[in-house]
């Protein structure tokens, strides 16, 4: 069964985490999490799945990319994962919640607090950045079914991904696998792979949201809302062209340093989906936000999601790239 067969088939309404963990899981056991690797030479169809999960709901697009990116992850650095298992990717780092690995090894043990933890309650196992004792990053693998793993309820006081459960979990000596060397996290490609595919849920939101409105213009002639609609055509437009030569980029060198690709990316995507908000939102009034529970869900949710770029200063290091290539950078 396809996509979009499939979640055509469940409403867009996921009351809780438990509820989401059940679909992720029905998901895996059909085989619709196996999507093509970055830079596999199908990377558009990678991120055309994601953008389908996020049109439906975000709460299950946040598990979905958490766990195909911690699969592509491990497959990457030379991994295996259980078969039939879900994860989860957990790389925030809060100053008051670090995770600490010892001894240095293939075999870890995990002790300390991990913020932000999407799903932690329903998924078995998760892919997290740790620190080892010189400091360095290391990402490890962990069974979450374990005597030292305990999730708490704290951490999370969100509306908007409400259902996603993002708490807090303790590790106290729990066993976790080193997945590849310090540092191979950030310094692997596919990390800027990964966050256009983050882009990609956002506009995969962002295009439904607008929906509302391209059907609204389609019963009624309003010049105002045409007005809106055109405005809003012209960024969803301008966003899934940069979705798409971004994969065609990847494809194309899949080892290549994808940072300044990717912040410029996830900057026209991020700006794209606000703007549709705003456009969309003036059109229609209050009315749809109020009576459609699909758009008031994705317009409270998306607003959450797209904190996961760091605004003002994602940009700053995205304009610090661009002032330092050499030569003319906006050829056509």
């Amino acid at each position: 069964m396809d996509f979009q067969h499939y979640l055509a088939r469940r409403p867009p309404d996921y009351a809780d985490t438990i509820a989401l963990g059940r679909c992720l899981r029905a998901m895996v056991e059909a085989g619709l999490d196996r999507l093509p690797l970055p830079g596999s030479g199908d990377t558009l169809e990678r991120f055309q799945r994601l953008a389908e999960v996020g049109a439906h709901d975000l709460g299950l697009c946040k598990l979905f990319e958490g766990h195909t990116d911690a699969l592509a992850i491990i497959k990457q650095l030379g991994g295996t994962p259980t078969p039939g298992s879900t994860w989860g990717m957990w790389a925030a780092e809060l100053p008051q919640a670090r995770v600490k690995v010892s001894p240095a090894g293939h075999m870890v043990a995990l002790s300390g607090r991990k913020a932000l933890c999407t799903g932690a309650a329903v998924l078995s196992h998760a892919l997290l950045t740790a620190w080892d004792a010189d400091d360095q990053q290391q990402l490890v693998a962990v069974a979450l079914d374990q005597p030292g793993v305990i999730v708490t309820e704290q951490g999370w006081q969100a509306v908007g991904m409400a259902a996603t459960g993002s708490v807090e979990v303790l590790f106290d000596n729990a066993e976790a696998q080193a997945i590849g060397d310090p540092g191979d996290y950030l310094r692997r490609p596919g990390f800027w792979h990964g966050g256009i595919g983050i882009a990609a849920c956002w506009y995969g939101a962002a295009r439904q949201i607008a929906e509302s409105l391209r059907q609204h213009c389609a019963q009624q002639e309003n010049p105002h809302a045409l007005a809106h609609l055109g405005a809003t055509d012209s960024a969803l437009q301008g966003a899934a062209d940069v979705l798409r030569f971004s994969a065609l980029h990847i494809d194309a060198q899949p080892e290549a340093d994808a940072e300044l690709l990717a912040r410029r990316a996830r900057a026209v995507v991020e700006q794209c989906a606000e703007h549709v908000m705003r456009e969309v939102g003036r059109a229609l009034g209050a009315g749809p936000f109020c009576q459609d529970r699909h758009l008031a869900r994705l317009s409270t949710d998306l607003p959450v999601f797209l904190r996961q770029s760091q605004a003002e200063r994602d940009l700053a290091a995205l304009g610090r790239q661009v002032a330092s290539q050499p030569g003319e950078v906006w050829a056509l």
